[in-house]
């Protein structure tokens, strides 16, 4: 696939759409991204190229330009001294250079025009790269924002699994103190019954003579 091609691709190319399928949205713009920098630099090179091409061109051009006005001058020496077989010689040479020149300005207006449509094309892709960027940017924050948000929420979640946890225990502890102490109340007041009957059982057998 040529550069050009690549270019209409990238530019018509509808990345909204593209994103919704994806799987992996942030890998798919990266890649996206990644394509258009590479597509960048090859329009790049290629103007860079153009450009070369077009310095050369306007070389050729005036040095038809110039060969052109030196066989004129050839042919206008050559009547002046008589010798019409040189001037003709002279005229066809100059007729060659400004067919030359002739050709040199078509191609070079056809240069002029690939240099300019390339800097629009350059200017239409580092347009989209940017924007593409600022897209992977929000979509990376908004993915980071997610994590956080969920690591937070975890982290919410464990310390009050933690605090539950420690609520329990204590409330264990707790019934565990209630239970022990409520067994040796129970005890306690058993044997403070059993030494209140004794004592009642004594008076009754002092009463009854048999102390």
């Amino acid at each position: 696939m040529n550069i050009f091609s690549r270019f209409i691709d990238i530019i018509n190319a509808n990345m909204n759409a593209m994103l919704d399928k994806a799987e992996d949205p942030e890998k798919m713009l990266r890649m996206m991204i990644q394509e258009m920098e590479d597509t960048l630099i090859d329009l790049k090179s290629s103007c860079a190229a153009a450009m070369a091409d077009g310095a050369k061109l306007e070389r050729e051009m005036k040095e038809a330009h110039d060969a052109a006005e030196r066989w004129q001058k050839r042919a206008l020496l050559a009547v002046s001294k008589g010798k019409d077989d040189l001037a003709r010689e002279a005229l066809a040479e100059k007729l060659q250079a400004e067919k030359e020149k002739t050709r040199i300005e078509k191609l070079l207006t056809e240069n002029k025009e690939t240099i300019n449509n390339a800097r629009k094309n350059i200017s239409e892709l580092e347009d989209k790269l940017s924007e593409s960027k600022a897209r992977f940017r929000i979509l990376k924050e908004k993915k980071e924002r997610a994590a956080n948000e969920k690591r937070t929420r975890e982290s919410i979640k464990q310390d009050t699994e933690a605090k539950f946890r420690e609520m329990e225990e204590k409330f264990d502890r707790m019934n565990a103190f209630s239970s022990t102490s409520t067994a040796a109340a129970d005890r306690f007041e058993e044997m403070e019954k059993s030494e209140e009957i004794e004592r009642e059982l004594e008076e009754l057998r002092k009463k009854a003579g048999r102390a």
